[in-house]
């Protein structure tokens, strides 16, 4: 297999699209990870109404689209991105916690 190339050395969209399916491979292991902490979080959390943290929300939000911005992109696109991604993610938390609790 052909090492994947920065994309400032890319000349074509093969080397383009390996690229990118490169870092969503990397990405989908990034998540899997990450909904591992939602795993802890139906765990530890003992109500069901502390799964959706609004303030929690706005605080990954808020510090995603920080670290957008320091790296040059456009932080709402990335807020956005996140927003689908921690309803997402309190979404799995819940249908965790009712498992967790009733073997369902």
């Amino acid at each position: 297999m052909t090492a994947v190339k920065i994309p400032e050395q890319c000349q074509t969209m093969t080397e383009v699209r390996a690229g990118v399916d490169q870092i969503d491979r990397e990405l989908v292991a990034l998540l899997v990870r990450r909904f591992g902490y939602m795993d802890a979080a139906a765990r530890i959390k003992t109500d069901r109404g502390t799964v959706r943290d609004e303030a929690r929300k706005a605080e990954v939000l808020d510090n995603v689209a920080r670290e957008a911005e320091a790296a040059g992109l456009v932080p709402e696109r990335l807020r956005a991105v996140w927003n689908e991604l921690v309803e997402q993610s309190i979404a799995y938390e819940a249908g965790q916690w009712d498992r967790l609790r009733t073997g369902n």
